[in-house]
Parts: structure tokens; sequence; C-alpha cells
């Protein structure tokens, strides 16, 4: 018995309509005619795509803007702000916060997410305390991995290691670094794989988080991550530093990259938002190079990072705004950057956070892949991107998780009409 067939489907890379057919959470067959199921639902041509996968998000600092005060937007500025902010936060509040950001999510057609959970002197557990429960709370409609992150250094902020240690004892899935706020980035990098390797954990780092090249911790995390083989287990955020190489550095520190199995999200909002502060002329962009990355044949995603708070000042948790981001911010316009683009929210980090039966691209998407899916109110698959599509149904383990209803009406074509008669 199949569980569920959708009929009438646009796939991606494929020009006819097919009817995919669900069971046991994954797809079954294509071309369902004459298959008994449980349920159908006619989808009218519209687009069928793997799940959206946010793999780097902050639900712990989230939709804070009204608690501090922006004066300067810079990086600097947002840590500080943040660091104090941080000793008012209770587990409720960021259990009550992070369920608001969640909820944007799930709408939006997010089936899979990483959050990043900072772990320090400041805030102690509290975050573990308040994001563990929220795994199982929201398991019937996202995968919600926690990473135990040091936003506020190793060295500099004593008795972080142990309570790095502490959230992975609790839980936590994985461990994450952010060298370039400590006083020794190296040794930073170090603990963080330490843990990695103790734990059998994989690791996250935020890295190389300025206009110029003031750090390039990523060739110690490359060095790590191929000493330790912990090749496809490793990812990267930001990355912006790389940028601001010469063209033949850039494309040789990708290679490495691609090499070592190493993973690099870009957060097209942040980025964008704190970068280049101190440009008066040519302001730059400040975002990864993104196409030299592809080029390279290293996987890239898009992600959101943070909502509404000194780093970010805006957001909406769908990810597919960070596609039209990206789209204009790192020149990528031509029918396979939409592509690409697309697969960055999709396929691109559902590989990185290594869930299980995913196509390696949207356009793969068939038979034995899981059946976490998004129904998008368009055909084609630019569209998403383009125009940014309104989603029609979300699917979790083959289950309808939302359901997606629009109206308009258009009074100012009523009242014309009854002017013209």
């Amino acid at each position: 018995m199949i569980d569920l067939v959708l009929r009438d489907c646009h796939l991606p890379g494929r020009p006819e309509r097919v009817d995919l057919a669900i069971a046991d959470g994954r797809i079954v067959a294509l071309g369902a005619a004459g298959l008994t199921a449980r349920e159908a639902i006619d989808l009218d041509g519209r687009l069928v795509t793997p799940g959206l996968v946010e793999a780097h998000i902050h639900l712990d600092k989230a939709l804070i803007e009204g608690r501090v005060t922006v004066t300067a937007g810079t990086l600097e500025e947002a840590i500080r702000l943040t660091a104090e902010a941080k000793r008012r936060f209770t587990v409720e509040d960021i259990r009550e916060r992070a369920r608001r950001v969640l909820d944007l999510a799930v709408a939006a057609g997010t089936t899979a997410m990483r959050t990043h959970v900072e772990v320090d002197p400041i805030v102690g557990l509290a975050g573990m305390e308040a994001l563990l429960p929220l795994k199982e709370e929201y398991a019937p409609a996202l995968d919600l991995q926690i990473c135990a992150f040091a936003q506020e250094g190793i060295l500099q902020a004593p008795g972080t290691e142990g309570l790095l240690r502490r959230a992975l004892s609790m839980g936590a899935d994985l461990v994450g670094g952010c060298p370039y706020n400590d006083t020794d980035g190296i040794e930073h990098i170090a603990v963080v794989f330490g843990l990695a390797r103790a734990y059998g954990v994989d690791a996250d780092f935020h890295v190389d988080f300025a206009d110029e090249p003031e750090h390039l911790h990523i060739r110690e995390i490359i060095e790590q991550t191929t000493r330790s083989s912990w090749q496809g287990r490793v990812i990267v955020g930001h990355l912006t530093e790389l940028a601001a190489l010469p063209d033949f550095e850039q494309t040789e520190i990708a290679a490495d990259i691609a090499a070592a199995g190493i993973g690099v999200v870009c957060l097209p909002a942040t980025d964008l938002y704190l970068m280049g502060r101190r440009d008066s002329t040519n302001v730059r962009r400040g975002l990864t190079p993104i196409r030299r990355l592809l080029a390279a044949g290293v996987t890239v995603a898009l992600a959101t990072n943070n909502v509404r708070n000194p780093f970010t000042p805006v957001g909406t948790a769908d990810l597919a705004h960070m596609t039209f981001l990206a789209a204009v911010g790192a020149h990528m316009g031509t029918p396979e950057d939409i592509r690409q683009l697309v697969a960055a929210i999709t396929t691109a980090p559902a590989r990185m956070l290594r869930l299980p039966d995913v196509p390696t691209t949207p356009a793969e998407l068939g038979v034995g892949h899981r059946a976490d899916l998004v129904v998008w109110d368009c055909q084609d698959l630019d569209e998403i991107v383009v125009r940014l599509a309104p989603r029609h149904l979300v699917l979790k383990h083959g289950r309808v998780s939302v359901e997606c209803e629009r109206s308009h009406r258009e009074r100012w074509r009523d009242t014309r009409d009854k002017l013209s008669r």
C-alpha cells in the first residue's frame, strides 16, 4: 500500500509531468498510475523539490533587536552588544524566541536545520537546556541539529572548553568554534578538533570574517581536517576574507578546501550587512567567492545566520530569500547559476549535514530519496529565486506537515469595472 501519491507534479530537470508515490517516508515510484494509495493530492503541475535545509542559524540569539541599540553596525559591535544581551537570557526566553523562528522556517519549507548554540561563561548551558527539548517537539516537521558553539572564544574565556564538553555530553550533535574571536586562533581550532575527535562528532567553524585577509584560519582548518581524517565532517561559515585575496590564491585555497571535503556556508544577509563598513568608496560586497568555490568543486550552501539582532537587523527564516540576495550580491543570474542557488538551500546543505538518502542535486530527486519535500506554487525552478515563489505544501517523512493558502482580491478592478459600465 502506498501512503501518498502526488499527482501531476513537475520535478526539476524533467520536462514531463509525473505522479510521485511515497511509502514509509521515501519516494518509491515515479509514474504511479494504477497504484493504490491511502491518499492522493493533485498538484496541477506544481514544482516539487527536496525540502529546504538550513545549515547555519542562531536560534538562541534571534529576535533581540528591541533589547540593544546599534550605532556602528560593525561586527565588533554586534559581538559586544550580543554578549551584553546574553547576560539577561533565560531558558524560557531562549526557547520562546527559538520557537518563533522555527515556526517561520517550517512554514517556509525548511525540513532540516543546524543551529549554533552559544556555550560560554556568560550564558552557561542555558541555550542547550532551552533547545534540546525542541528537537523532539519539532521532529514531525523538522530535523534539528545542535552545534555547541564557542562564540566568545575558548582561550580568552576560561571554562569554555569544559562547558563544550558538558554540552556534548548533554546531547549536542557537534562542536563549533570561532577562531577569529580568540587570542590564539590556531590553538582554538586545535581544541575544537580535539573535542570533535574525542566525541566522534563533526566540526563547524565561523571563520575568516573580515574585509581583509587578517586571519586566513581556513588554511589551518584544512590542515587539521586532513590530519584528523575528518574529510566530509567539517563546515566553515562566512569565509569572507577569501574574496580579498588575489585570484591565484583564491583558486589555490578553493582547491584545497575541495580536496579536504570541507563545506562552505555563505550567509548573504549578515555578510552584506556587516562587511565593507569602513569603505567610503567602492564599498565591497563582502561575500565569499561563491562562483569560484563552486568551480573548484566545493560544496556551497546559503543560510540565514541571524534573524533580527545586531548581526542582521532583518530576517524571515525563509531560505528562498537567501537565493534572491545571492543572485544579486554574487552576480549569479544565468540559468546554471539559478540551479546552483536552489541546490545551495536544498541538496548541498543536506549533504553537509550528512542527512541520509538525499539526491546530489534537485534534478536528481527520485526513487529511494527521502520524502522531505516542498511543493511550490510555480512550475519552473528559476521562479524560486527570481520571484520567491510561494509554498503550496511541505512534506516531512512523506506526510504533509504544512498546507499554505493564499488569497487576494483586487478591489481596484471591481471599482474600475463598475465605473466603466
